[in-house]
């Protein structure tokens, strides 16, 4: 199944980036806005074609990693702590694919914010000017970010198919797997708003060095903006969630299952 999962898993998040990614330049942008700064409106798929070179590897080692990670933890923990076995399996997941996942989302974001004209010159000069620390910039906000996002979202997601399976007395269709990842991704997405804020300005930050850390640019938000600038971006980002949630579990159980199916008729 890891095998399996990494591909459906790059498939499903190459999918959602290219679907969706001006809706995730505009969350970027608003979330980068300082005072009554204005909002670009151009050029809102900046960026794209070097993310998603960063997005299927990082995908892949994500779901590839989760998939025998929660086997293994559903085997060791009672049936009633599953839900501890998804939660435990999404970070562990989040964890291995963030070191491909930072440096992608460094670049992408300085992208999206026009200051780069191309992913392969924005990689060459990030490291010139800031050493190969600056492709990680963000690095420990990301994983406060990421790591209870994928944990949160996937045991949600998880936890309702077995509900809904449980009640249905069936496996569930396409549809129903979107569905449910929809409001997975939505409802956690608005949940982690605040983190991704803090985690968009250190990463766009540069050498400028306005933020200090992970603190301190939080008590910067707070003191300079006021708490309402914690939630800067949240509908494009519950939006974007919401409906890549949908898309990416949809094309992740539709390429499993395609896959278990070639693999038992070449079996």
């Amino acid at each position: 199944m890891g095998g399996e999962g990494a591909v459906a898993g790059g498939a499903a998040g190459v999918v959602v980036e290219t679907a969706l990614y001006p809706i995730d330049t505009i969350k970027t942008r608003l979330q980068a806005a300082q005072g009554g700064s204005k909002i670009q409106w151009k050029g809102l798929y900046a960026g794209l074609g070097g993310n998603i070179v960063g997005v299927l590897p990082a995908s892949a080692i994500f779901v590839g990693v989760y998939e025998p990670a929660k086997r293994k933890l559903l085997e060791l923990l009672p049936e009633n702590l599953s839900a501890i076995a998804h939660l435990t399996a999404g970070a562990i997941g989040g964890a291995a694919s963030s070191l491909i996942r930072v440096p992608t989302e460094v670049v992408k974001q300085r992208m999206q914010m026009s200051e780069f004209k191309t992913a392969p010159d924005a990689v060459r000069l990030i490291v010139a000017k800031e050493g190969i620390k600056g492709l990680y910039a963000g690095y420990g906000s990301f994983l406060l970010r990421d790591l209870p996002f994928d944990a949160i979202q996937f045991c949600i997601y998880e936890q309702l198919r077995i509900g809904y399976r449980l009640a249905a007395k069936r496996d569930l269709k396409d549809a129903e797997n979107a569905i449910i990842g929809a409001f997975a991704g939505a409802i956690t997405g608005a949940l982690t708003t605040p983190l991704d804020v803090m985690k968009t300005r250190l990463m766009i930050q540069g050498h400028a060095n306005q933020y200090r850390g992970f603190i301190d640019c939080a008590q910067t938000i707070l003191r300079e903006e006021g708490a309402g600038a914690f939630l800067k971006g949240i509908e494009p980002r519950v939006l974007w969630i919401g409906i890549g949630g949908s898309i990416f579990f949809g094309v992740l159980e539709k390429t499993k299952s395609i896959l278990a199916q070639t693999l038992e008729e070449d079996g």
